[in-house]
């Protein structure tokens, strides 16, 4: 199992020229309803935020954990670090709803990326919130969450 310093120390290497080079994000010429415009996924990340989706909606614990990687994390608001799937699947049980995501930004470079998005309860409405998923490519190919963390746009009073 990887430990979580050598992939962000990997993560951080390999994608800083992304990061410092605008260019290598796509965008979308259509404004969604934030002051950042969504930007078009190639489909095998676009997969990512369509399952997360629909496992949330559906209140799936086992599917959205199924999402990350063995060793992942989710960094909720709130809420301490949640590490490894079977402790994701617990910390999401009874949790879901409606939701939609859009992307703000992305990245890969070889096994490793990330997407920047916002989320909302329904496509079209403004965004209520934020996140960013760290993503690594498991050994079939497939895009996993490493990590993922969010937090709402209203400030805390």
């Amino acid at each position: 199992m990887t430990t979580m310093p050598v992939v962000l120390t990997t993560l951080v290497m390999a994608l800083a020229p992304a990061v410092a080079a605008p260019q290598a994000v796509a965008t979308s010429p259509t404004p969604a309803p934030s002051s950042l415009p969504s930007v078009v996924l190639p489909p095998a990340l676009a997969r990512v935020l369509t399952d997360y989706e629909v496992a949330w909606q559906n209140k799936d614990a086992a599917a959205l954990a199924a999402l990350f990687a063995e060793d992942g994390f989710v960094l909720s608001s709130g809420s301490p670090p949640v590490r490894g799937r079977a402790a994701i699947e617990r910390h999401y049980a009874g949790a879901g709803g409606p939701l939609a995501l859009r992307a703000l930004a992305y990245a890969t470079e070889g096994s490793i990326g990330y997407i920047i998005g916002g989320f909302s309860r329904a496509r079209g409405e403004p965004d209520t919130g934020k996140f960013t998923l760290t993503i690594v490519k498991g050994r079939d190919g497939r895009w996993l969450i490493q990590s993922d963390m969010d937090n709402g746009n209203a400030r805390r009073t």
